[in-house]
């Protein structure tokens, strides 16, 4: 019998199924702050993205992770709606975003470590809350958090961000999901990784987000890499960053020294690189361009099928026993 470790949306699954995997977008976000930051983060339309999750699995796709947390415009009955229609897994993120998504008053940022903690583990063991953009969330629906989003700005972790982190870190190791964390232009990555030893949870338990978006600085990459901890990419299709070619460059020298069973691809994907909304990458992206370069290149069907479907299945799996 197949062990379920991979917690979506519609329930548990076994690693086997999650397959081709899109490890970090963004496929609903409420209007409010986030879209008042950037119009782009507003991603609110039922259908379109049901067609733009149509789409992904006509081409392949199987599952994605969403990565907007909890009181930040995350649409936790839409995700649920669009995985049974669609029948794409979704894995749901829980935790938090940058501070900049947040009015002053916001709960994220008044409560305790404790109590921090509190909503991110009923989030994975009870249920997602859909009342927590405005005030202290209280009603939950049955679907499920499946990861941890934590996040850190420019500055780094600051007070106000040890805070998020640690009640992060204390979730992840109470229900052994694991931790999905944002860096700001790929900074911080180490600083971010030192935080989660100290507070326990192990490097890979932890998949460090948009490393790529600097490509400067391959040391700093293998710094990252040899902590243990997965590392995304996924500044594909970004050309305001550098072209897919540099990108794929770079992905083949981490490869080649020896990382491939660490990395994970992504779109991070707003609603100016949804094609349903408009846009103009779509979630079939990788798969239609990006995968041919990277075989282009050399990187084997073997290594690129590790990270797309593979390193995920281990990346984003329950490790306890029991939830």
């Amino acid at each position: 019998m197949l062990r379920k470790n991979i917690q979506t949306v519609l329930g548990l699954i076994p690693n086997e199924k999650l397959r081709f995997c899109h490890s970090h977008e963004h496929l609903f976000i409420a209007p409010g702050p986030s879209a008042r930051v950037n119009p782009a983060l507003r991603i609110d339309d039922l259908e379109k993205t049901m067609e733009e999750l149509r789409m992904y699995k006509e081409l392949g796709g199987q599952s994605v992770v969403d990565a907007q947390p909890v009181g930040c415009g995350r649409m936790a009955e839409n995700l649920a709606v669009s995985s049974r229609k669609t029948g794409v897994h979704i894995i749901a993120s829980t935790g938090f975003h940058k501070m900049v998504f947040y009015p002053e008053e916001h709960w994220v940022k008044k409560m305790d470590e404790d109590k921090l903690a509190d909503i991110f583990i009923h989030e994975l063991q009870k249920g997602m809350f859909t009342d927590g953009d405005y005030k202290r969330p209280e009603k939950a629906v049955p679907s499920k958090a499946g990861i941890i989003k934590t996040a850190s700005d420019i500055e780094g972790i600051t007070p106000e961000y040890a805070k998020l982190f640690k009640a992060a870190a204390r979730a992840s190791k109470s229900t052994g999901f694991p931790i999905l964390s944002h860096t700001e232009m790929g900074t911080h990555a180490l600083e971010q990784i030192e935080l989660f030893a100290k507070e326990g949870v192990n490097p890979d338990r932890v998949i460090i987000c948009h490393l790529d978006r600097d490509l400067s600085d391959t040391g700093y990459h293998r710094a990252v890499a040899e902590t243990g901890v997965f590392m995304e990419y996924d500044t594909i299709g970004r050309f305001k960053y550098h072209s897919d070619m540099d990108e794929a460059k770079f992905i083949l020298e981490m490869v080649e020294a020896g990382f491939e069973n660490k990395i994970l691809l992504g779109l991070d994907t707003t609603r100016e690189r949804l094609l349903s909304y408009g846009g103009r990458i779509g979630l079939g992206y990788i798969k239609e361009k990006f995968i041919p370069l990277l075989l282009e290149l050399g990187i084997s069907q073997g290594v690129i099928e590790k990270f797309m479907i593979k390193n995920p299945s281990i990346a984003l799996a329950k490790r306890s026993e029991t939830i």
